[in-house]
């Protein structure tokens, strides 16, 4: 017929979407490779975890997992302090992010992101069919102040990862609650903690009494970075009543798997396998940290587990000389330019071993000598 498109034509904002990049995985011609490029834990899922799948796997694979997650939700409650009704899982925390834009955005809603947030804010609004207002942080760090004054009759969601990735830091939970207190009650204020556990400073939150208190803030959480259960891809948020009703009629009936949710569940059970992990990421933070500034890098304050890493321009010493010349060596970094940072690397705190041949490389990059 005249006048109609050749093809189906996505619907407004699609086609605007930069499709989300992940970190390298690989170098040809390198046999051994340190992947510190998608702050994946250097000490592997529980291996209680693991079994718990394995079963799963050996079973009846054939049937469909619970469609609700009940055994899931329960965990999760008992190990927080939670109510189960309130609790919605999904493939990720990214599939809650996306599943709450679809609720709550529509054409001519805006949703807030900042300036150095994280990628999935935006292509979820976008997707929504909403506009997307990146608001520009202080310091690398979300400002509060910048945020309320972004806000309009058209704002509903309010994006904000705390720690965030990938600065790496932090809204004290003062400042969360100022936020709060400055948005009007039909806006949504969710707080992704991907990197929550990682976390140690007495004025952080992830957000739960904020959650509990009032109607209009979730909180996100995953399995995929401490936990180690990046592949099985599993997610949680904590939610008013009226949200996760809202969660519950959109997502997909089973997308949460049987393997995943029966790791996670044995995940929160192991309580060792969790503190290893924050004493191993405490120690080679603070290293990683005061050997890159001992090379004369401008390094970020992290409380995750992760480092922002700035390199200075020109003369073969800037982050894609130092990207090429860590990736040439098995040592697979983030480029961030997609997220405002041409000139800097976020850097994944590995192994013992990742973490020292890391340093001892960008010694030899920077032309010093390490004393790692």
């Amino acid at each position: 017929m005249s006048g109609l498109p050749a093809r189906p034509v996505p619907k407004a904002g699609v086609l605007a979407i930069d499709p989300y990049v992940p970190g390298r995985s690989s170098v040809t011609g390198v046999a051994k490779v340190h992947k510190l490029s998608s702050n994946e834990t250097p000490l592997g899922p529980s291996p209680t975890a693991i079994r718990a799948a394995q079963e799963v796997l050996t079973g009846h694979v054939e049937a469909y997992p619970d469609g609700s997650a009940t055994r899931l939700r329960n965990a999760i409650g008992h190990r927080f302090g939670l109510d189960p009704a309130r609790i919605v899982c999904g493939a990720g925390s990214d599939d809650i992010l996306h599943l709450l834009a679809q609720a709550y955005l529509g054409p001519g809603d805006e949703g807030i992101l900042t300036e150095h947030g994280f990628l999935v804010y935006k292509i979820a609004i976008l997707a929504a069919g909403a506009t997307p207002v990146i608001v520009p942080e202080k310091n690398y760090t979300t400002d509060v102040d910048a945020i309320l004054a972004s806000v309009t009759p058209r704002t509903k969601i309010v994006y904000i990862a705390n720690p965030n990735n990938p600065t790496g830091t932090y809204l004290p939970f003062n400042e969360v609650k100022r936020l709060h207190a400055g948005l009007a009650s039909n806006v949504l204020l969710v707080l992704d903690g991907a990197y929550a556990e990682y976390a140690r400073a007495n004025d952080f939150s992830a957000g739960i009494e904020l959650v509990s208190e009032n109607e209009n803030v979730v909180m996100t959480r995953t399995f995929s970075k401490i936990y180690g259960l990046a592949a099985l891809r599993l997610g949680w948020c904590y939610a008013p009543e009226g949200v996760a009703d809202a969660l519950n009629r959109i997502r997909g009936p089973f997308n949460v798997n049987g393997p995943a949710s029966a790791a996670g569940i044995a995940s929160l059970a192991d309580e060792a396998h969790l503190a290893a992990a924050i004493a191993h990421n405490n120690q080679w933070l603070t290293w990683l940290t005061e050997g890159l500034r001992g090379l004369g890098l401008e390094v970020t304050p992290s409380a995750a587990n992760f480092l922002l890493v700035h390199f200075p321009q020109g003369e073969g010493r800037d982050a894609r000389a130092a990207d090429a010349f860590l990736a040439a060596r098995g040592i697979i970094v983030r480029a961030v330019s997609a997220y405002g940072f041409p000139n800097a690397l976020r850097i994944t705190v590995g192994s013992e071993e990742a973490n020292r041949l890391l340093l001892a490389a960008l010694s030899e990059f920077q032309g010093q000598k390490s004393n790692g």
